[in-house]
């Protein structure tokens, strides 16, 4: 049973900064290309940003480029997501995902139904 557990949401000031952790269980991840979701109230979920399974390669949604920056461990199963210079726009819930297939990138992919989830984590950035 694949599991992903994100930490690190909370309220912050526009402007500052957040770090969001994501522990993967469940299987050998540094096989699966891994990534970040968010979804605002009333709004659809959308990619943020993905990194390969090797973390060589990433890609960044218009929206968050320059300011979030992923990353992962895959001695630890873990990713995380670093993000900067947070805006209103940016308050939402955060979802970690993981590809169910191997060698396998998310921003490749058009059906959510390919991926695992986590539960989500909410971000919250005041004016």
């Amino acid at each position: 049973q694949v599991q992903l557990v994100e930490s690190g949401g909370g309220l912050v000031q526009a402007g500052g900064s957040l770090r969001l952790s994501c522990a993967a269980s469940g299987r050998t991840f540094n096989k699966y290309g891994l990534g970040w979701f968010r979804q605002a109230p009333g709004k659809e979920r959308e990619f943020v940003v993905d990194i390969s399974w090797s973390g060589d390669s990433t890609s960044y949604a218009d929206a968050v480029k320059g300011r979030f920056t992923i990353s992962r461990d895959n001695a630890k199963n873990m990713v995380y997501l670093q993000m900067n210079s947070l805006k209103p726009e940016d308050t939402a819930v955060y979802y970690c995902a993981a590809h169910k297939r191997e060698y396998r990138r998310l921003v490749m992919s058009t059906n959510v139904s390919d991926f695992d989830w986590g539960q989500g984590t909410q971000v919250t950035v005041s004016s």
